[in-house]
């Protein structure tokens, strides 16, 4: 499975009419005779994202009478865990939240996802462009409704790289490392990580593999399950250098990366780091985060620096896009939600809560944070563009590499050991 880059912010197109919702009847596997009651699964814990939830559901089920759904939120790093043993064990939620890549690719070789390929409608066809399907698409068969596409980079508090004497956003390895001596040298810790939760300190290896690999590299790595090419080895030796330097808040192996003020996120929020490597939801969590849990006034963004030598093309981007799916017994009900989730209103409403950027093109016009606006110049210029690693590559390979990270930075392996991981996991998948 090979990922493509996907268009943003788009022209938009003007759909006329009220949101209109087909009928609901019948019931969910779990019925009872008197309505369709479902089950939501969605990885929001706190403020605006948990209100988002119970608002879009309450307006969905007064538009549908007869329509229950269950609303239950999980901490993003119990997740996939969770989700995996419910869809094996056949009690899987009627909706929700799917990644794609490798782990949407299994759930549909296991056949529990419902094809959603003829039954997208109204304004989440309209308003949506294709290419923000394909990541949620399996041989043209499309398997969850995209709601936000999330690149990366490196977000930053303006008045902590002002108080450090930082003119200029680095654009390059030895400019990141540059800055973040500067930030240490006027008593800022440079970079917060949550290193605890594996993934976020393996963010840094995808991205310097990212630089380090071509583009057909990454691709034969996505398809084949190939990592012979030594940028593999290159991309941890960069990574082991930069963490040499000491950029990381002090404790980052002990630090998780979303949960409370003293999370890497909180960090950020709350002016003790000066940037983090992160997905375009980090404004949200870190607006949930400050004193006064608005967002935060100074944040900005950068994208990831270039690598002197890698063969990555430059300017390429790394990011998630966030869908929700059907399993596959979920009622008729639950592809009406999911259209719902694709109409404009919805799609704003989203980027609200959550302070990221939304793929309904209608929507789109209402994003007007200039981080949000940069990250979107910076996606949309993109030659190429992939989805976090672990996503691609599915859950027991993804897991494999994000512990080797992990492992790595705690002085317990080395850029080999990273790769002999990941194709050992590999080799079993």
């Amino acid at each position: 499975m090979t990922s493509r880059r996907l268009p943003l912010a788009s022209a938009a197109v003007v759909v006329a009419g009220a949101l209109a919702l087909s009928g609901c009847t019948g019931d969910s596997s779990g019925g009872d005779g008197d309505g369709t009651r479902m089950t939501l699964w969605h990885n929001s814990t706190t403020g605006p994202g948990v209100e988002f939830w119970e608002t879009t559901v309450a307006d969905f089920e007064e538009a549908n009478p007869g329509v229950t759904i269950e609303i239950q939120s999980i901490q993003n790093e119990d997740l996939d865990g969770k989700l995996q043993t419910a869809l094996n064990s056949g009690d899987a939620p009627d909706i929700f939240l799917q990644r794609g890549g490798g782990k949407m690719a299994a759930m549909v070789k296991a056949g529990q996802l419902k094809d959603l390929t003829d039954e997208i409608s109204g304004a989440a066809a309209d308003e949506i462009p294709d290419a923000a399907y394909s990541a949620n698409s399996l041989d043209d068969k499309i398997y969850a409704m995209p709601v936000a596409v999330l690149p990366g980079g490196l977000f930053y508090s303006q008045d902590l790289f002002d108080q450090a004497g930082i003119t200029e956003t680095p654009t390059t390895i030895d400019e990141l490392e540059t800055a973040t001596e500067a930030l240490k040298a006027a008593g800022i810790d440079p970079v917060a990580l949550g290193a605890k939760d594996a993934w976020p300190a393996a963010h840094w290896y995808y991205w310097f593999a990212l630089r380090e690999c071509s583009s057909d590299t990454l691709a034969k790595a996505a398809d084949e399950m190939n990592f012979d090419d030594e940028c593999w080895v290159r991309a941890g030796e960069d990574l082991q250098d930069f963490a040499a330097t000491e950029p990381f808040n002090s404790g980052f192996l002990t630090t998780t990366a979303q949960q409370g003020a003293a999370s890497s996120a909180g960090l950020i929020a709350n002016h003790q780091a000066g940037m983090e490597l992160m997905g375009a939801w980090n404004p949200g969590v870190i607006g949930s985060l400050t004193p006064d849990q608005k967002p935060l006034p100074d944040l900005s963004w950068f994208p990831f620096p270039e690598v002197e030598g890698g063969e990555g093309e430059p300017g390429s981007m790394m990011g998630g896009v966030d869908g929700y799916s059907c399993s596959v017994d979920a009622p008729d009900a639950c592809v009406d939600f999911l259209n719902y989730l694709g109409t404009s209103d919805v799609q704003t409403a989203y980027y609200k809560a959550f302070n990221a950027p939304p793929v309904n093109t209608v929507a789109q016009e209402a994003v007007t944070e200039p981080y949000l606006q940069k990250i979107l110049e910076a996606y949309n210029a993109a030659p190429y563009a992939s989805q976090w690693l672990d996503t691609v590559y599915g859950q027991n390979v993804g897991n494999a590499l994000n512990v080797a990270v992990v492992n790595m930075l705690a002085g317990q392996g080395g850029p080999e050991d990273i790769v002999a991981a990941v194709k050992d996991a590999a080799a079993k998948a």
